[in-house]
């Protein structure tokens, strides 16, 4: 039997008209994290959730959310025109500037790190560009003591398409101070993403230092000016 994941079960509850109050009372996830996964989500109070807080003020966050949409939606359309058609060039360059901020810059390792699905995706999206195969791709999770190790995997493995036999034994962060200030905020915690040669001598070391070239020459010319 299929069950839903922590992120499927906050966007059904939020279709359904609960406000973030009662889905991070249910999920266990912050509100900050709601906001990024549902703000875009129609919002309409439930009788539950007038019940709850009160016509007016259900009203009232109904209406803001409402407000909320309105501008993403247009600020997308302005977003859109502007980048236009997106070449293969713009994506080899987006991913540099990728990797120059999330990946690894030492020990001659091809990672990445990050807990954003969308940009482990992307970071997958441009190995595979550079002509990475998927089974040289490596993940491990860095989890803390709240995390459902198993929903975690799963996520990411579906996520990334990466079957979980090339998935490493999760970290499991426990210090005290770490644990009360990611405790909720990281739902599945935050992937390590290593790119292997398997043989492919072209992505060990030397894809490593080709990266680094890559972005040093970028670089070069904007601080030359050129850009």
């Amino acid at each position: 039997m299929h069950t839903l994941s922590i992120r499927e079960r906050a966007l059904a509850l939020r279709k359904s008209g609960f406000s973030y109050t009662y889905i991070s009372s249910k999920t266990g996830l912050s509100k900050s994290t709601l906001s990024g996964w549902l703000t875009e989500i129609p919002y309409t109070p439930n009788k539950e959730t007038i019940a709850a807080f009160g016509k007016a003020r259900a009203a009232a966050s109904a209406r803001r959310a409402e407000l909320r949409q309105k501008s993403i939606q247009e600020i997308r359309k302005t977003a859109t025109k502007d980048i236009g058609e997106v070449s293969k060039r713009d994506l080899f360059v987006f991913g540099l500037g990728l990797y120059l901020g999330e990946g690894c810059k030492s020990n001659g390792q091809v990672r990445v790190v990050n807990s954003d699905p969308s940009i482990i995706q992307a970071a997958i999206t441009w190995f595979k560009m550079l002509g990475v195969r998927k089974d040289q791709i490596k993940i491990r999770l860095h989890l803390y003591p709240d995390n459902n190790i198993r929903q975690c995997l799963q996520f990411w493995s579906r996520t990334t398409s990466i079957p979980l036999s090339q998935f490493q034994k999760p970290q499991i962060d426990n210090r005290v101070g770490k644990k009360a200030k990611k405790m909720r905020k990281l739902p599945f915690g935050t992937v390590q993403l290593v790119v292997l040669s398997r043989g492919r001598k072209e992505y060990g070391v030397l894809f490593f230092r080709k990266i680094q070239l890559w972005n040093e020459v970028v670089l070069s010319e904007i601080r030359a000016g050129v850009v």
